[in-house]
């Protein structure tokens, strides 16, 4: 007999998994330490995996995932536990990967955090990207700046998200929290409308199109804090993204707004520790210094990297960098780091 969908949470929350992953031909899995562990025995048929995730949708949301074939969701299990959901279809079936969030947001001296992020934190404006692949920590990041600056600023910030994870409490600031279906159709509809909201900081869940990342140029250019997410790899590819979604005609004038406004780019990768307790974050920085600013005008971003390299002084960290620290101190092993650099033979000597 195939677990029901509450007995997946319990056990999921109860060990402290990752995630959860449902899907008809195979028994519910559990994700925990990037180990899959089957819930049950038996795998699920169409019908209990798709029972299993229309029991977390609501009727609308069922409606519109039957309408769109694809469904973001967030949920709260028992009053405790959080889970973001993606509810998708797969050769005519249901299913569904759910992540579980943590109730208490991290700080940043929890997650390791460079010092420089608490001045990204702390700047009155500007544009600040968190980027890396899914499953990275880019969203922990961003609740840990949020609920830094909630904890040390007086000022107004309104999030949009797809959907809410981290839920805040107004401690020093206050917090808007609006979620794209519930509170808003989509980020752009609410993008259009925020400035008007009277934020200090605006926080955009992921930059998806034109508009959005139009909208949040303007917004940093215009005496706010915004921090956002890119799905890439390292901050020439963020900048080339960016700018790529513009027409040709635009373009010189994305670059020239991104050089006035963005304050650095934070890239992430969370790498497995050397004694199996789970995962540790490497951190890619990049700070706009007028070296920077002149290159993102420049169409020359394939330099970024060189520029890093070279800028340590003031905070900057290349990846390989940050995880040759990480092996050198023994949190990771080598064989690890060697998987994660992008040029290990410069060095440990091929």
């Amino acid at each position: 007999m195939t677990t029901g969908i509450d007995g997946i949470l319990k056990k999921a929350a109860k060990r402290s998994a990752s995630d959860i992953i449902i899907t008809a031909g195979s028994p519910p899995l559990i994700l925990k330490e990037g180990k899959m562990v089957h819930v049950s025995k038996d795998p699920m048929t169409e019908e209990q995996a798709r029972d299993m995730v229309y029991e977390l949708l609501s009727t609308d949301q069922v409606a519109q995932f039957e309408r769109e074939r694809e469904l973001d969701f967030g949920i709260t299990y028992q009053d405790t536990y959080r889970f973001r959901g993606n509810a998708f279809w797969q050769r005519g079936a249901v299913g569904a990967a759910l992540r579980l969030v943590p109730t208490k947001v991290p700080a940043m001296e929890t997650l390791h955090l460079p010092n420089v992020m608490r001045e990204f934190a702390d700047a009155p404006q500007g544009l600040l990207l968190v980027t890396g692949p899914t499953g990275h920590g880019k969203s922990t990041t961003q609740a840990a700046m949020i609920d830094y600056i909630n904890r040390n600023r007086q000022c107004h910030i309104v999030t949009i998200e797809d959907p809410i994870e981290f839920v805040h409490s107004n401690v020093k600031s206050v917090i808007e929290q609006r979620e794209v279906g519930f509170d808003t159709l989509t980020f752009t509809a609410a993008l259009r409308h925020v400035l008007r909201q009277a934020p200090n900081v605006i926080l955009i869940g992921e930059m998806r199109d034109l508009e959005t990342i139009a909208i949040a140029l303007t917004a940093a250019e215009t005496g706010h804090l915004v921090i956002s997410t890119l799905h890439t790899n390292d901050a020439s590819q963020s900048i080339d993204r960016m700018v790529d979604v513009f027409p040709p005609h635009a373009q010189n004038q994305v670059r020239a707004q991104l050089s006035a406004c963005l304050l650095g780019i934070v890239g992430q990768r969370l790498l497995p520790r050397s004694d199996g307790t789970g995962r540790v974050l490497a951190c890619e920085i990049l700070r706009n210094t007028p070296a920077v600013a002149n290159l993102i005008r420049e169409n020359k971003s394939a330099q970024l990297p060189s520029v890093i390299e070279t800028q340590a002084k003031v905070g900057m960290i290349s990846m390989d960098a940050a995880i040759k620290r990480l092996y050198m101190e023994g949190t990771v092993t080598e064989q690890t780091a060697r998987r994660h650099m992008r040029h290990p033979q410069t060095l440990f000597g091929g």
